[in-house]
Formats: structure tokens, sequence, C-alpha cells
């Protein structure tokens, strides 16, 4: 349950900067050719930024690792059962993020009541 809905939340698209890896690698390339010309002051800070980069490089590689059609399975057998035993309905479900496809499968079906 946790794994899916996780994964869900790190696939959403974000504002701002890009974030994917290929964007952080133009990104990490930009910069090294700053760092050739860069005063001593300036050198720190891109290498700094350069660290943040290569970490945040290495993040998004393991995002991308995530299994989600793997995990949405798992999560289609017993999101339907979680949901009613913690009182969780379709709304809040969306809200989270789970398409009503998924909601769908997993035999959670809209309904009037809140």
């Amino acid at each position: 349950m946790r794994r899916y809905l996780v994964a869900l939340e790190r696939s959403k698209p974000r504002r701002g900067r890009s974030t994917s890896a290929d964007a952080l690698k133009a990104r990490l390339a930009d910069l090294e050719l700053r760092l050739v010309a860069a005063d001593p002051l300036q050198r720190i800070h891109l290498i700094q930024e350069r660290r943040n980069l290569e970490r945040r490089i290495e993040g998004a590689s393991a995002e991308a690792e995530d299994d989600l059609p793997e995990l949405e399975k798992a999560f289609v057998l017993v999101a339907a059962d979680y949901g009613s035993r913690k009182g969780i309905d379709y709304a809040t479900w969306r809200e989270a993020g789970v398409t009503a496809e998924v909601l769908q499968k997993a035999g959670i079906h809209w309904s009037r009541r809140s």
C-alpha cells in the first residue's frame, strides 16, 4: 500500500525545473563548462551545486527503478479491504493521486455518501 502511494507521489509532474535524469545531466554538463572559467569563490559554489546535482541524478535513477505496474497490482489486491477497514472513500483515494482506473480495478467505486 505505502510503496504504491510513494511511487505515485514520485511520478507526479512537478512545477519548476525539470527533474528528469536527462535534464539533470544536461545541467551538470553546463555546470562543468562554467567551472572552467569560474573564479575561486564562484568555483566553490559551483562545486557544491555539482554535488547536489549528482545526488539528484542518483535519486532520479532510483525513482526510475520503481516498478509501478507491480506495485499497482499489489495495491489493487488490498485497497478495497484496507479502505473499508480504515474508512477511506473513493474521493480520498482520488485526491491522493490514485487513478479512477486503478480504483475500478480494486473494486472501489464512487458513491454519493461522504
